[in-house]
């Protein structure tokens, strides 16, 4: 397959953005009073003002003529058909199905998998009923009260960010616990002030051979036996969610209390399926299906609006341009609302292990910059922490701000504090401010010319910034699984335009695959002389350390 280098609105671009370099933002603004019309989109759940970027009508474009080249909307076509655009895996890509609320038919290899879909949302559903009414009761005859969610990665990230987000939507009938890093530290900590009999574990892992998910589900198991003396005791305490029913069977789950995944469904794109039960459980299963809802709600637009109106398809095309062409190499996810404190985390996992990635679909080396790390915080912490690089380093770090008009938690005045801030940092990153400004705030200040002299350089912020600014009316389900889907759709296009496989993770499977080879390691009393000394030397200083 031709390389992206070789597309006339590839170089088109390239020779663009030696003259945007050239601009100022604030010269954008100044020239057109109407920017912020043509560069924002309102949407259902929110409005995306993608204004403070770096681009004019030109830029945009160029851009979207770019993704035609590209035969994005093709491709869109080829996903939602279930063909297999996961090439290294051969498997379809259609986490779409898991929240298709219209009903419509979705094939893969001949199967309706809306049918399979519905089918295991009727399972969810009896099953988180039971379990919230107090209906499931454990081996002692009480009923659950805790829920311990065990899984690592996209089975873990998805539904903790969402029950994290959604808090103030839950009853408090349960409490849900989550467990991902094989330390000890961590299971230890969850599993101390619980009793086993209210306890429900859900074990959730596609294959149910992840290392560090078995190893705490072993952990699990052996806590409660030794509590109910009982290994049957598991039967009444323990679900799982795989793709893999034989393993977890020989696991000791019950078959019918396993919940499906599909090969189609990639993990970092499942809270949709089982694997939200976790949600459903801590929410109630109506606000799951709200949450359905909003995805599908962003997957009809993704679909059906045209690339230039289109948010998912703005977002990637602005990444592309601030990255590959304009020379960023990281992106902050700024969430201005304490319900999304965890929305940064999930972003990492999605948009890198999707698109961290140096070679084309053909396994051709690619030679242009592809996706820019990701990183961020909630925004007044950030504030006071790395908000001085972003306004003054000289590495440029484009940002999405998100936040929201109305406050889940309304605190007289608090609301009001954020969001001022959120408004405020856009406009600074945007504008910034000249010396010649500097002094002269300085001098109306009363400062003396040594002062101001002294002072005035290190008070400069150039601005040009970028960034853009996600502004939901409220956090809710609906507004959550819409803003989730429209970071999916965002990966999707990214791919696309830069030529990567954006479905498969084989970046995660060396370390995991050595980290197996060493644990053997650890447990001989000599050292492999095929070892490097690092390595080697590393492993001698345990042993000999270990009490």
């Amino acid at each position: 397959m031709t390389s992206r280098t070789t597309l006339s609105s590839w170089h088109a671009l390239i020779e663009h953005a030696k003259e945007m370099k050239k601009q100022h933002m604030n010269d954008l603004f100044a020239a057109d009073k109407h920017r912020f019309d043509k560069f924002s989109i309102t949407l259902p759940a929110f409005l995306l003002d993608y204004s403070k970027n770096l681009i004019t009508e030109e830029t945009f474009n160029k851009l979207i003529t770019l993704a035609k080249d590209c035969e994005l909307e093709q491709w869109r076509e080829k996903m939602l058909r279930g063909e297999h655009i996961n090439r290294t895996e051969d498997r379809a890509v259609l986490h779409t199905a898991l929240r298709n609320r219209s009903l419509t038919t979705m094939v893969v290899e001949g199967k309706n998998v809306t049918e399979q879909v519905e089918s295991a949302l009727i399972k969810m559903k009896a099953f988180s009923e039971q379990v919230r009414q107090g209906q499931w009761l454990g081996y002692s005859g009480k009923r659950i009260t805790d829920i311990v969610s065990i899984g690592v990665g996209g089975s873990n990230l998805g539904p903790q960010m969402v029950t994290e987000a959604l808090k103030q939507y839950s009853d408090q009938s349960l409490n849900v616990h989550y467990v991902s890093n094989v330390d000890g530290t961590q299971i230890a900590n969850v599993l101390r002030p619980l009793n086993p009999e209210n306890v429900m574990f859900i074990i959730s892992s596609k294959t149910f051979t992840t290392t560090e998910t078995m190893t705490n589900a072993r952990t699990a198991v052996k806590w409660l036996t030794s509590a109910s003396f009982d290994d049957k005791a598991i039967a009444k305490h323990f679900v799982a969610v795989s793709a893999n029913k034989e393993n977890a069977m020989a696991f000791g789950i019950d078959e019918e209390n396993i919940f499906d995944m599909w090969d189609w469904v990639g993990g970092r794109f499942s809270l949709w399926s089982a694997i939200g039960l976790p949600i459903a459980l801590d929410l109630g299963f109506e606000k799951f299906i709200e949450l359905l809802e909003g995805a599908h709600e962003m997957d009809m637009h993704f679909t059906n609006t045209p690339l230039e109106d289109n948010a998912p398809v703005i977002l990637a095309l602005l990444s592309v341009w601030n990255c590959t062409f304009l020379g960023a190499q990281s992106q902050a996810i700024l969430p201005y609302d304490q319900s999304l404190h965890m929305l940064s985390a999930y972003m990492q996992q999605a948009e890198m292990e999707s698109n961290g990635k140096s070679v084309s679909w053909d396994g051709i080396e690619i030679d242009y910059p592809t996706v820019p790390t990701i990183w961020g915080e909630v925004g007044i912490n950030g504030q006071h922490a790395f908000y001085q690089y972003l306004h003054q380093s000289n590495n440029v770090v484009p940002a999405d701000f998100i936040g929201s008009v109305e406050s889940v938690t309304p605190v007289q005045g608090h609301h009001q504090t954020l969001i001022a801030n959120y408004f405020a940092q856009t406009q600074a990153l945007m504008q910034g401010v000249n010396e010649e400004q500097v002094r002269a705030d300085l001098k109306a200040k009363g400062r003396q010319p040594d002062y101001i002299d002294n002072v005035a350089p290190h008070k400069v912020h150039k601005g040009n910034r970028p960034t853009n600014s996600i502004l939901m009316k409220r956090i809710s389900p609906r507004s959550i699984g819409s803003l989730i889907a429209l970071y999916e759709h965002k990966i999707f296009v990214q791919g696309i335009i830069l030529q990567i496989c954006s479905f498969d993770q084989w970046g995660v499977e060396l370390g995991k695959s050595l980290a197996h080879d060493i644990e053997k390691e650890l447990e001989s009393t000599e050292t492999n002389p095929s070892l490097d000394s690092s390595t080697a030397g590393l492993i001698n200083f345990y042993k000999a350390n270990l009490s």
